[in-house]
């Protein structure tokens, strides 16, 4: 009822009644063919009115409007002053945000609370938290956003607007620390402006969400895999084709087989056979590992209640594991009392946990002395899908082992088409499709062999 839409005043043709009178056709509206015009017509919006003194159910019509932002704005100043789902007229913007996190607490997990509270610190406070929150509208998020791509380029010298100078000075120091000085890349905005249209989203006294059409939504990146001629442009030139690389079978077994010695080898292998994030690497337990029937339940730090999950491993990869476990007792001996059981699986030589972030720093540095073209540490998680889907294992398993919430998820982003299930797919179409001529290298269906036709 309160999306807006375009109409338009052309009428059906003419009708000759039975008396003979010529009556006007009615009104086209929504229906009009010209519409598909985007210059035809105009933009309207309904909303719906308290009953009168009738209790009959009454509808405004606002309009006309000349685009559907102008629409927007007269139906949320409309429904303000209406006093039907009217807007919290006192309530500001950075107000119901930190409101709002307060909410998400215990419905998401620790670190994704912690990024939407730096995108609502570094930005959308500085910018827009001193407005009211019924009064904010779809320009401004963009005005934001492009205060945002002026950050940290020649750009910000010369432009004067109060609004980048607060972004610039929320984002001078971060927890007592200098922050990144580079320029701010679209993915990066769209990231930072999604947690405010979730926000948003569920604020029930807002009619419209003026976030919704501002590019929250995140692009997933597709994965690319390493193939010989990226890897030999990348060694030539250390340009790296996409975001998100994935390596071959091949090339992830050589970084295995190189890292074999390395203390935290078992990690790495778990990583790159069954695709663990690394905070369900860093969270894991113990007692949620099950070796003699090679069963793993995963229910650390997950992201979501879909990352709750039990995954059964192969048994190379239990071998490797009840080794790891063998070792971390030998350190336990070495470092007797002094030792913290933490009951992780992972840790450090004393036991205690391993520091965020250092699987992932740690990877980096193996890498480069494997001299293998670079992923980073969740693209294993993407490589372990490929290898899944390459050793034949449905689309349905490959989704649950990784726990995602659906199968289209899982097919859409993560499981990228391996060389060899490539080429099982070129030689499935070429013996599906009957031809009267097999073609050839070098030669077209449709170019004469040698000698025919010549003239």
């Amino acid at each position: 009822m309160n999306k807006p839409y375009r109409a338009c005043n052309c009428r059906e043709e003419s009708t000759t009644g039975p008396d003979g009178k010529r009556k006007q056709g009615k009104l086209l509206g929504k229906r009009c063919p010209k519409l598909k015009n985007s210059k035809h017509g105009k933009w309207w919006v309904r909303y719906d009115a308290p009953p009168g003194e009738d209790g009959k159910r009454r509808q405004i019509r606002l309009g006309p409007c000349d685009t559907e932002g102008q629409a927007r704005d007269r139906l949320v100043e409309a429904l303000g002053q209406a006093g039907t789902q009217a807007a919290d007229r006192t309530t500001k913007l950075g107000e119901y945000l930190d409101r709002w996190l307060t909410w998400r607490e215990t419905e998401v997990k620790q670190s994704t609370l912690e990024s939407y509270w730096e995108a609502f610190a570094l930005y959308w406070k500085p910018a827009l938290g001193h407005l009211r929150l019924a009064d904010i509208r779809e320009s401004q998020i963009r005005d934001v956003h492009s205060a945002m791509r002026r950050l940290n380029t020649p750009a910000e010298a010369g432009d004067p607007s109060e609004m980048l100078r607060r972004i610039a000075a929320a984002r001078a120091t971060w927890h007592g620390k200098r922050y990144r000085r580079l320029p701010l890349s679209e993915a990066r905005i769209r990231r930072v402006t999604a947690p405010l249209v979730k926000a948003l989203n569920d604020c029930r006294s807002l009619p419209l969400n003026p976030a919704a059409r501002v590019g929250g939504k995140v692009r997933r990146m597709k994965p690319l895999l390493w193939t010989d001629p990226r890897v030999e442009r990348w060694k030539k030139t250390d340009e790296i084709p996409g975001r998100v690389m994935v390596w071959t079978a091949a090339q992830c077994g050589a970084f295995l087989d190189s890292i074999e010695s390395d203390r935290l080898y078992a990690a790495y292998h778990l990583a790159a056979y069954w695709g663990l994030r690394r905070s369900e690497l860093e969270h894991l337990e113990w007692p949620d590992v099950d070796l003699a029937t090679r069963r793993i339940h995963i229910r650390g730090e997950v992201k979501s209640e879909d990352s709750d999950r039990i995954i059964t491993i192969d048994s190379s990869t239990a071998g490797v594991l009840e080794a790891w476990r063998e070792h971390q007792l030998f350190e336990r001996l070495e470092w007797d009392a002094t030792w913290t059981d933490s009951g992780r699986v992972f840790t450090r030589e004393d036991g205690s946990p391993l520091r965020r972030g250092w699987l992932y720093e740690h990877f980096k540095a193996l890498i480069r002395k494997a001299s293998l073209p670079p992923v980073r540490f969740h693209d294993l998680r993407h490589g372990a899908a490929t290898m899944l889907t390459a050793a034949g294992q449905p689309v349905k398993v490959v989704s649950e082992v990784l726990g995602h919430s659906t199968v289209a998820f899982t097919a859409d982003v993560y499981v990228t088409v391996a060389e060899e299930l490539a080429d099982a797919a070129a030689s499935a179409i070429e013996a599906f499709v009957p031809r009267k001529n097999k073609i050839g290298p070098g030669r077209a269906s449709n170019v004469p062999a040698s000698g025919e036709n010549d003239h």
